[in-house]
């Protein structure tokens, strides 16, 4: 690849691909100090069972639906309940027939609406022999939705689609397999969340569109603004100081795992958080400059780079608004309750719930309007205009002699002969080429 050779020459560009170099190192080291071993895990499993959090979930069919007025009910105080009879397919008693409990329809404004034939999950408490109605069984719904978004994906993407859904596959291995696991085995959650989003980072930029320059540099940039991202959540977390209790999920959390720090897994997940959408960021502005400096090969690196924040304005201005719209259309129950708590605005958004949602908002959006000037640099840098176009400007003649306009379209035509044809451009033209 004639890109690499061009990195190796120059002393800028190999402090690019060194400082690459030392984060993933650093990625690796960070990823073998704290894999996890699994007792955490297995420790906060039993700790789980123990208050009665670890059931069995088995998959079953709804045999029967009743409505009928419930078995304690009386003339003077009449009550519905429903009961259902369902056939469970897996668990101690497959194949066999089960009627739970009673469900009141007064008070109970969870109970499922459901038909015979309907498949669902029954929960299964061992210790006392009981099912419970747990959840729809939506596996199936889900298993096509997973095909269907694969099948968008490769259409119009191709192999690079098939590389995206790697990657994808591979950010939730990590998650699953890496993060989870250790911030258990008491590791600091942040520490795990930086290194995990790192490695996220190298394997979906380098998966997707290759180990090239640009790659390299949109990783750069990625990096970069992602530390910057760190740094001002893990100064305005401690400022606001968050307690990362205001959950339910977060109030159960230290009773199964005791040396969770409930408030550092809370900024860890600001971080990852803040990933996905700095990815889009880098990729983006490395490939408008690599569009830009192809179209205008002599063009002047400051320039270069106006122009690339130009094109990233309009970028950054609607990805902004994106992370405000995805922490916000996940809170919207929450926003609802708030609407009728009857609260001022400024005490509503200084609740712990909504207030580290404004600093994982804000602080992320100032990490991706900084990757648009870091990475439009750093591109720039590496496309540099070509030698021979500008010792052409300097070498050539400085006065201007008249000439008809006959000459004129005659150079022009002689230089429109000896240009390459069009053709589509590719992925790889994006990289820096050798110069003559």
């Amino acid at each position: 690849m004639g890109g690499w050779r061009v990195w190796a020459g120059d002393p800028i560009l190999r402090g690019v691909l060194a400082g690459v170099v030392m984060a993933a190192v650093a990625t690796i080291v960070g990823v073998v100090a704290l894999w996890p071993t699994g007792e955490g895990r297995r420790t906060a499993v039993a700790n789980a069972d123990e208050i009665g959090l670890v059931t069995d979930r088995l998959s079953a069919t709804v045999e029967e639906v009743l409505d009928r007025r419930c078995s304690y009910s009386t003339d003077e105080d009449p009550q519905d309940c429903r009961t259902l009879t369902l056939i469970v397919h897996e668990g101690p008693e497959a194949g066999a027939v089960v009627t739970l409990p009673e469900i009141n329809l007064l008070f109970d404004h969870s109970a499922p609406d459901l038909a015979v034939g309907d498949r669902v999950v029954l929960g299964y408490e061992d210790s006392t022999n009981s099912y419970f109605y747990a959840d729809h069984d939506r596996r199936t719904s889900l298993v096509w939705l997973v095909g269907l978004f694969a099948v968008v994906v490769i259409a119009l993407g191709r192999f690079r689609g098939v590389l995206a859904l790697l990657a994808m596959a591979a950010t939730l291995v990590v998650l699953v397999a890496f993060v989870a696991p250790s911030a258990l085995d008491g590791n600091d959650p942040l520490l795990v969340a930086v290194v995990a989003a790192a490695a996220i980072a190298f394997i979906s930029l380098y998966l997707t569109h290759g180990f090239t320059p640009t790659t390299t540099v949109a990783l750069a940039g990625t990096l970069a603004a992602l530390g910057l991202t760190l740094g001002l959540s893990s100064l305005f977390f401690e400022l606001a100081e968050f307690t990362g209790l205001a959950t339910e999920e977060a109030l159960i959390l230290p009773f199964i795992a005791e040396n969770l720090d409930v408030s550092s897994l809370l900024l860890g997940g600001a971080v990852i958080g803040a990933l996905g959408a700095l990815d889009d960021v880098t990729v983006t502005q490395v490939a408008t400059v690599a569009e830009l400096r192809r179209h205008s090969p002599h063009l002047p690196t400051t320039e270069l780079v106006a122009s690339g924040i130009r094109v990233g304005r309009d970028h950054i201005a609607s990805t902004v608004n994106t992370l405000l719209l995805a922490y916000a259309g996940a809170s919207m129950p929450l926003i609802l309750l708030f609407a009728v708590s009857d609260q001022p605005l400024d005490m509503v958004a200084n609740s712990e719930l909504i207030a580290v949602e404004i600093v994982r908002t804000l602080c992320g959006s100032i990490g991706l309007v900084a990757a648009v000037p870091i990475t439009t640099t750093l591109a720039a840098v590496v496309l540099r205009p070509s030698i021979a176009d500008d010792r052409t400007r300097t070498d050539g003649p400085t006065k201007s002699t008249p000439a008809s306009p006959i000459p004129r379209a005659a150079e022009a035509a002689e230089v429109q002969s000896e240009s390459p044809p069009r053709r589509e451009p590719r992925w790889e033209d994006f990289g820096p080429v050798e110069d003559e």
